[in-house]
């Protein structure tokens, strides 16, 4: 079986979610905290990757059960005596060993934030996009339905040389709410590519600044150029906000959406 644990995480001081030996990440600190409560190094398998100064409220993580004297309760107590104050173990269930967070997910869903005020908050400078110019949130929806369905999303990809992954994607839904100054885009989908959410951020927001007409976001897809869109939005914005994952065939939840 697997250990399947939803954790949740400020990304302000990590560099990511991925491990890197020279680096301070999340998988590197919770890989530290498994070590030290089963008294030996395991692999560990992650649903998402977020890059430098992301924050999640339910990245996924999964490893082999081998003590099975410990239960769920036994698990989350002893990784949140061991974890640092900027992560925490919220929910730990046990699953079948062909479970992988990554490959069984079924949706993803990303929540961007933009404080849309002349005044900057010095409490949520690393939790949100300060943006103080004016924005048209009905222009930035009409933008978004370009690209909701399946895409080549090149133009919004930061797309390595030797990443050979496909860069067609399906976008389930895109919401864009606004409350007083505040505004949130969530992004719903099967998967991202790296930087993607971001990417499509920083288009949107031309097009809410009036730069571009929302009939923009068609034409950039159509180029697959990522030159030809919109800056990257900051990371300190984006939230990996919830991974959903199915029943099995008896109806057990084994798999299933966290929140």
């Amino acid at each position: 079986m697997k250990v399947v644990c939803v954790v949740e995480y400020d990304g302000t001081n990590f560099h990511g979610s991925q491990f890197h030996p020279n680096v301070r990440t999340v998988q590197g600190e919770f890989d530290d905290a498994l070590e030290k409560i089963l008294k030996m190094r395991l692999r560990t398998d992650l649903a998402g990757r977020t890059d430098t100064g992301v924050h999640a409220n339910c990245q996924v993580f999964s490893f082999d059960y081998i003590n099975r004297r410990m239960n769920e309760k036994n698990f989350k107590e002893a990784f949140n005596s061991l974890l640092p104050s900027d992560m925490r173990v919220k929910e730990v269930w046990f699953a079948p060993d062909d479970f992988n967070p990554r490959n069984s997910a079924v949706k993803r869903i990303y929540h961007y934030f933009i404080h849309n005020s002349k005044e900057r908050s010095v409490f949520l400078r690393d939790r949100i996009w300060w943006f103080p110019y004016p924005l048209d949130v009905e222009k930035m929806r009409q933008a978004a339905t370009y690209l909701e369905g399946v895409h080549d999303f090149t133009s919004f990809a930061s797309i390595d040389k030797d990443d050979d992954r496909s860069p067609v994607r399906t976008i389930y839904r895109i919401r864009i709410l606004k409350k007083h100054d505040y505004i949130l885009l969530r992004f719903e989908g099967k998967s991202f590519l790296r930087r993607m959410v971001r990417n499509m951020v920083g288009t949107l927001v031309r097009v809410g600044t009036g730069d571009w007409p929302p009939e923009k976001v068609k034409e950039l897809l159509e180029l697959k150029d990522r030159s030809k869109a919109a800056a990257t939005a900051p990371p300190h914005g984006l939230y990996l906000y919830k991974v959903c994952f199915e029943q099995n065939e008896k109806g057990r939840v084994y798999e299933k959406e966290t929140r």
